[in-house]
């Protein structure tokens, strides 16, 4: 063996090329295209390939530059992938936020955010009892208010200076962003809005860590944009800062460095991964233009937290696969900052201890157990994440030149530019729900078939959240979920229910060749449970008689016939003359036939290309569901 060991294993086969590959795929495809079979058009608007290869890598840019380095795609650190852990904690009681903060403090925690829900009535003696033995050198500090976000800054400076602690040591932020502000609200909450960053930063100078302006990008992520839109509207924001601030005297090296960038993170994951070095990719070359005195001012920082618009009310638990593959994308992607919102946050107004000890654990499982917070970048080389990150950078500096030529964020907003392409991507993102081409577990796809809504819930939940001031001078977007239209649809169901004592119930109908007809009946079992409708399936049946008896003993609402297409023909019409005045009739699949069976009377058909939103909603009115 020792005599061997400089010999190149497989020398022997030659290398295969590309087409080589592509010929053995589509040979195996047998006729069926390739492009469409494997080939992902992705909701910014260009292809995901099935397979990459070195020589995708050959144009790309940066691949020699290392973590730490200009422009920062690879990370901001060089020897680790450190991030702080945060939890946000919703104000109602000082007193008891501040025990709140101690305690999740010793349970892993080391990033803090004080959500201030009567900041118009806070006070220094409140700044004081909220940060009551907290030693803030050793975490992060942040705030999130609505309003006199520069009188609660000035109460935390003067709280750092009597208590002695190292203000360049004082780490976190404060969410000061008058453009999200504009977003959601359709006006600037001040005449001069800039002016008041511009003041907030220059006061607090001495806490050079600690970050005041703050670029929401999450508000686009949630209101359906892509990742694309979310990046590159999110760069447009972050110069109109750059912009405004070294227009009224600022030096780039005083105001780039007090910036954090907040995205919130989908369930894309490779995506995700991308998105955010291309995010610090594009950024460093933004702020390299403004001629800065060193390439460490052109860092982005970034904080994420979990999307919320990929979360459901209906089988919640499955948030938690949701938020962990969003928290592992978040952390390969290099983020400074990571909250996970708790899988039962949306439809609990105070979101249980066992949520908010999920959400901590998921984060610290990574950094304690599989030791994500050790290796900078690890995606870096992959040749797919590569070429995505390309790819997200070339089309989110695209959109952001579209936004610079309309002058500015700002004025892209009051064109309303930014409006209508978030409308349409997520127009978009609604009809690929509807018709299940983007699938959300438990909701429109493999739901539980026994869950029943319970508990009451605030109409809110299943509305977008509309922020719009009376005096709004641009139109605003309106952050939702995804899944909205299909939870509404099923909780009228789950009310009538409740309110006749019974639930409607439709009832498969398998007769014919075994293998069609078990999985059209798992299919249309699928479908209407989509709706919260009690959903019976069997074996199959010999007869058209013994099924009908039994549809009848169950009570059947609805009938769905499941066979092949070929026996459609002649069973269908049998079912339909034996049930056509007990139930509504349904063909599972779309046969050659259907011309003959819709001039019978059937006229109901489930199949992969329907609107499964829409025709809920029509069999709900036909049971008088309203």
């Amino acid at each position: 063996m020792a005599e061997n060991v400089n010999e190149k294993l497989f020398s022997e086969f030659a290398p295969n090329t590309t087409q080589e590959w592509k010929d053995k795929v589509i040979a195996d495809l047998k006729g069926a295209d390739f492009d469409k079979k494997l080939v992902w058009r992705t909701n910014e608007g260009f292809n995901v390939q099935p397979m990459y290869r070195l020589e995708n890598m050959k144009d790309l840019k940066n691949l020699e530059c290392f973590p730490g380095e200009y422009p920062f795609v690879r990370g901001n650190k060089k020897n680790n992938n450190e991030w702080f852990v945060r939890q946000d904690i919703v104000v109602e009681d000082v007193v008891e936020a501040n025990k709140k903060a101690l305690d999740v403090l010793n349970k892993g925690v080391d990033s803090l955010g004080f959500v201030l829900s009567n900041c118009k009535n806070f006070t220094k003696a409140d700044m004081a009892a909220l940060l009551k033995d907290i030693c803030l050198e050793c975490i992060e500090i942040n705030f999130v208010v609505c309003c006199n976000k520069a009188a609660i800054l000035n109460m935390f400076k003067e709280y750092v200076a009597e208590k002695g602690f190292n203000p360049e040591k004082i780490q976190g932020g404060i969410n000061i962003d008058p453009i999200s502000k504009l977003v959601l609200e359709g006006k600037f909450c001040d005449p001069n809005p800039f002016n008041v960053v511009k003041e907030t930063t220059e006061s607090s100078a001495e806490m050079k860590n600690f970050k005041t302006i703050e670029v929401g990008g999450y508000v686009f992520n949630n209101s359906g944009a892509s990742i694309v839109q979310e990046l590159g509207f999110s760069l447009a924001a972050g110069v109109e800062y750059l912009d405004k601030l070294t227009d009224a005297g600022m030096d780039v090296k005083d105001i780039a460095p007090r910036m954090r960038f907040h995205f919130a993170t989908g369930s894309k994951y490779f995506m995700e991964i991308a998105k955010l070095r291309a995010a610090r990719y594009l950024w460093a070359h933004i702020v390299k233009a403004y001629n800065p005195c060193c390439d460490c001012v052109c860092k982005m920082n970034i904080h994420a937290e979990t999307s919320e618009w990929n979360k459901t009310v209906y089988d919640p638990n499955v948030n938690m696969l949701r938020t962990q593959t969003e928290t592992m994308s978040a952390t390969i992607g290099g983020v400074d900052s990571f909250t996970v919102h708790p899988y039962d946050y949306i439809y609990e107004c105070h979101p249980s201890e066992l949520g908010e000890r999920v959400a901590r654990n998921q984060q610290l499982l990574l950094k304690e157990e599989s030791h994500f917070d050790k290796i900078v970048d690890p995606a870096g080389g992959s040749y797919y994440i590569e070429e995505l990150t390309q790819f997200i950078a070339e089309a989110a500096w695209k959109l952001f030149l579209e936004v610079q030529e309309q002058g500015g964020m700002v004025k892209a907003l009051e064109s309303g530019f930014v409006q209508a392409a978030v409308k349409a991507t997520a127009q978009k993102r609604d009809q690929d729900i509807a018709n299940r081409k983007e699938n959300f577990l438990g909701t429109n796809q493999f739901p539980n078939f026994n869950e029943k809504m319970d508990k009451e819930l605030c109409a809110c939940i299943l509305e977008p959240e509309d922020k719009t001031a009376p005096d709004a001078v641009i139109e605003t977007l309106k952050p939702y979920r995804g899944t909205q239209a299909f939870e509404a649809m099923r909780i009228r169901t789950d009310l009538f229910a409740k309110e006749q004592g019974h639930r409607p119930v439709v009832y498969m109908f398998p007769m014919g060749n075994l293998a069609m007809r078990k999985a059209r009946a798992q299919f249309a079992c699928n479908f209407f449970a989509c709706a919260g409708f009690q959903v019976m399936d069997n074996n199959g049946f010999k007869t058209v008689e013994e099924g009908a008896k039994a549809c009848m003993d169950n009570k059947a609402d609805i009938v769905v016939i499941c066979s092949s297409d070929d026996e459609y023909a002649t069973i269908a019409p049998e079912v339909y003359a034996a049930m056509k005045d007990k139930a509504i009739i349904v063909v599972a699949g779309n046969p050659e036939c259907r011309p003959q069976l819709e001039e019978i009377g059937i006229k109901n058909y489930v199949h992969v290309k329907c609107n499964v939103l829409e025709d809920l909603k029509a069999y709900q009115q036909k049971l008088g569901i309203k």
